[in-house]
């Protein structure tokens, strides 16, 4: 294993550690996501020192010498799981938004944790939060639960292209071996007089049909790009979308969702999925970047593929 920072890395997936209870498990996701992709793993820890801006927690600030031991016992922890994957450590200083923030822009993708302390809150803390506003790359959240099994669940909005989203459910799907569900998110029909209930009943059925034909225009292209990755379709009115996607997310393995143009459609997930976490664990989700152009996958390496075995 060698220290290193993110620049002499290529196209690293980046990993956030604190002290909570469930870095390892963030760790975990980290490696597994490095070794599915055949990229390499930059495990990154910021001690925040004598920053005080806006960004920093109220947790009890650790010593240097604690942040540099938890530094080198998440990259052992990688090590071990993955004896084959190139690791790399950087050691922050500043707020861990704001350093991950700056990887993002070379990163395949981030992974941090759903809270920076413990769940007690409906909500995704401000470290997630802020990277799912600002980073450049996909944000994978550990929200406690991460299995090996079940679909991935694209969750695509109708308001804005969803063509970077469905590109990186398709490559989880194919990276997984899983199928794909994907679920396209639509409004009640707009632009129709909404005084007469026939008028609404028949724009209702109107506007489902049309979302019908952007979802399969929508996953046309990929199918072909990723021919062995078998799709389920469902179309859901906006109402239903908390109660599905929480469904969703504690049966599938990942649920991928586009952030949209201003992060309005990340915010409902904050809401809808939020309040699931506190009473149980979910699967991780990832947040794809309105426009994100995912970098050529690099082919997995042989010795690879049995680290995780």
């Amino acid at each position: 294993m060698r220290s290193v920072v993110s620049e002499k890395l290529n196209s690293p997936v980046v990993v956030g550690v604190d002290g909570s209870r469930s870095y390892g498990a963030i760790v975990d996701l980290a490696v597994a996501e490095a070794v599915r992709r055949g990229a390499p793993l930059l495990i990154v820890h910021a001690w925040p020192g004598r920053y005080s801006g806006s960004l920093r927690t109220g947790n009890v600030m650790p010593t240097e010498a604690e942040g540099r031991h938890l530094l080198d016992l998440a990259a052992r922890r990688a090590q071990h799981r993955a004896p084959h994957l190139e690791i790399g450590t950087d050691f922050a200083g500043g707020s861990p938004a704001q350093a991950l923030v700056r990887h993002s822009q070379r990163a395949r993708v981030v992974v941090v944790g759903h809270r920076d302390g413990t769940f007690t809150r409906p909500s995704w803390g401000s470290t997630a939060a802020y990277l799912a506003h600002h980073g450049a790359c996909p944000l994978l959240v550990h929200r406690g639960g991460a299995v090996e099994r079940g679909p991935v669940v694209l969750a695509a909005s109708a308001r804005q292209p969803v063509t970077a989203t469905v590109g990186c459910a398709f490559e989880q799907a194919a990276l997984c071996g899983s199928r794909l569900v994907a679920v396209h998110v639509w409004t009640h029909p707009t632009g129709r007089d909404t005084a007469s209930s026939m008028t609404v009943a028949g724009g209702y059925a109107a506007d489902r049909k049309e979302a019908e034909r952007h979802l399969a225009e929508a996953l046309a292209g990929w199918t072909w790009t990723y021919p062995d990755v078998a799709v389920d379709r469902l179309v859901l009115h906006d109402l239903d979308v908390a109660y599905t996607l929480e469904r969703a997310s504690r049966r599938g393995r990942l649920l991928v969702a586009g952030m949209g143009r201003h992060g309005r459609f990340a915010e409902m997930l904050y809401g809808s999925l939020g309040r699931a976490l506190i009473s149980q664990a979910d699967c991780p989700v990832l947040l794809v970047p309105f426009g994100w152009r995912q970098p050529a996958t690099a082919e997995l390496p042989e010795s690879a593929t049995a680290d995780l075995m």
